[in-house]
């Protein structure tokens, strides 16, 4: 078993350790050290750009999976470890196994494996969860500089402008005790037109998400240049019409009227609950209240950003309740087609979400779920990209519930073993 001062060595070897290694150096390290704390043959997994594989760690020159395992998120235990965010253990070769999630806050990384050779006490099983928030911690800190890490969270090809959108995302994930954000775009290695963004500042949560004409490299052009537009606005203190008519003066300049981007851009007061939004001829949000009852937020529209018609821009707001959910998504998601041609449609997509989180679903796996059900629609090939948002309240500082109601772990929901 682990003592308290074997987990504390492993610890501070590893912190100290990491800092002058690389991402391919990752899996003999944390393997080397967990083994000095008694947590034998530790194997790290990361998840594909799709969540639907997680990929082994081998650490092998440039192809850093090379000799791996790669295991179905659907239908083993390590995707089950992924999906529910909690850990899970069997009893295999005479040894206890143990799968840990493997996350960055809130958003799913992987998946890590360690053996022990019994039951685990409370010591051993705090140095299993503390390993595993540990390698979080490295995977995003060598992750943004390594090639080989992107290269093994792909399972095809990536276009250009794909490779545009994904860099420049924020993760698809934050949560924390007064508000959850995620997000999900497809087709993940062709994606073009499509970006969604969020920022905190202080009590306010930033959310937007852009539909840019076309679906070329000219489309993620135009809509990393919308995103990269807002973002400079809000950082400099510019409200929503602000950021709108810098968006707009933007992309004239550069395309001159060729080219334009739809957008909802919103601002969340984390305090109060009070929203506030433009609509750029885009979609109107949704609102989810109770897990059940859904409206449009309805807000005159702008046009759409680079055309100049002259539209005046209205800055609306609406009231939130703790537990309301807000989807902010792109026509992709509601017009992909199935092979008689029928749509798979707002109420569709609504209900999808409503009932995934009836069912117990943290809201990442919902999104994961729904992307699967519209690729699955459209015979597993979109024509335009889809991308949604979900932003859920769950109130102020008083009122926050912990981060179990989300179904995510957090410093708050320990992982379970069972």
């Amino acid at each position: 078993m682990t003592s308290i001062e074997d987990r504390a060595r492993m610890l501070h070897a590893l912190l100290r350790a990491s800092h002058l290694s690389a991402f391919e150096e990752l899996p003999a390290l944390v393997a080397r050290h967990a083994d000095d704390a008694g947590l034998h043959d530790a194997r790290l997994y990361v998840a594909d750009l799709q969540e639907q594989v997680l990929r082994e760690v081998t650490g092998r020159g440039v192809d850093a999976g090379a000799g791996g395992q790669e295991l179905r998120v659907e239908a083993t235990l390590a995707g089950r470890v992924f999906r529910s965010a909690r850990s899970h253990s069997v009893s295999a070769d005479g040894r206890e196994q143990h799968w840990l999630p493997v996350l960055d806050g809130t958003e799913r990384l992987g998946a890590l494996r360690v053996d022990t050779d019994g039951e685990p006490d409370d010591p051993t099983r705090a140095a299993m969860e503390d390993l595993a928030s540990l390698t979080g911690l490295f995977l995003v800190s060598k992750r943004h500089h390594s090639d080989s890490y992107a290269r093994l969270t792909r399972v095809r090809p990536m276009s250009v402008s794909a490779e545009m959108q994904w860099t420049l995302m924020p993760p698809r994930t934050f949560a924390n005790r007064r508000v959850t954000v995620t997000a999900a775009m497809e087709p993940a290695y062709a994606t073009a037109g499509d970006a969604y963004d969020y920022a905190l500042a202080g009590d306010t949560a930033h959310l937007a998400v852009f539909d840019a004409m076309g679906h070329d490299t000219s489309a993620g052009l135009t809509a990393n240049l919308a995103m990269a537009t807002c973002r400079n606005q809000r950082r400099q203190g510019s409200g929503l019409a602000g950021a709108r008519d810098a968006i707009e003066a933007t992309l004239i300049e550069q395309f001159a009227r060729s080219r334009y981007a739809t957008a909802v851009l919103a601002d969340l007061d984390l305090e109060s609950g009070l929203l506030s939004w433009v609509n750029c001829g885009h979609h109107p949000p949704v609102l989810i209240r109770g897990r059940r009852w859904t409206a449009h937020l309805d807000c005159p529209p702008s046009h759409p950003m680079g055309t100049d018609l002259g539209l005046p821009t209205t800055v609306c707001r609406e009231q939130l309740e703790p537990g309301d959910q807000l989807l902010l998504y792109t026509d992709g998601i509601v017009e992909a087609r199935d092979s008689k041609g029928r749509e798979f449609g707002r109420d569709r997509f609504v209900d999808f979400v409503i009932r995934g989180q009836a069912d117990g679903l943290a809201a990442p796996e919902t999104l994961r779920r729904l992307v699967r059900a519209v690729l699955e629609h459209h015979d597993g090939h979109l024509t335009d990209d889809a991308t949604v948002l979900l932003c859920e309240w769950h109130g102020g500082n008083e009122t926050a519930p912990p981060l179990q109601r989300e179904g995510v772990s957090g410093p708050e929901s320990p992982v379970s073993a069972g």
